[in-house]
């Protein structure tokens, strides 16, 4: 698998992996309604193009010349925030996943960052595990009002680098 940043050209390709992924993945968790909020919100082109604007990166993970996940990350005061993690559900148990969370431990040594943050929805229980597993700890409970009568119900995760 190959990291790559992700270019203007592809965040139709990144924004309807993005649309695949949240739909299998998080209906049962949040439902139908909410992740279509979410995804117009978050994970839509136009917002993508704003993400970047605002000094978020994207990067690609790209496997057999096929796009196979990606994430979002962006600097923030000593640390390295992962604001999007996703691999498609057909390329799970492959170690993308764990070789994008490298990857993000690499930048922050790189930048000099001794810490990584994200955060992660309190009933996505596989991903919490995940996390735990290489190092994330649970800092705290979030509550995010998003607009529209919705919430990110979530805990922040920290990992020291």
């Amino acid at each position: 698998m190959e990291i790559i940043k992700t270019e203007p050209s592809q965040y139709q390709e990144v924004a309807d992996l993005a649309y695949k992924i949240w739909r299998e993945h998080y209906t049962p968790i949040i439902g139908p309604e909410q992740v279509e909020y979410m995804l117009e919100k978050y994970q839509s082109v136009d917002a993508i193009n704003q993400q970047i604007a605002d000094g978020y990166e994207y990067y690609n993970f790209v496997y057999e010349e096929q796009l196979v996940g990606y994430l979002c990350i962006k600097e923030e005061t000593g640390l390295v925030f992962i604001s999007k993690i996703y691999v498609d559900s057909s390329m799970r148990g492959k170690g993308f996943g764990r070789k994008g969370l490298e990857f993000v431990d690499q930048i922050a040594k790189d930048r000099k960052l001794n810490k990584i943050r994200l955060t992660v929805n309190k009933y996505n229980t596989g991903s919490i595990a995940a996390y735990e597993k290489i190092g994330f700890v649970k800092n705290q409970a979030i509550v995010m009002d998003i607009g529209s009568g919705y919430v990110m119900d979530d805990y922040e995760m920290i990992k020291e680098v």
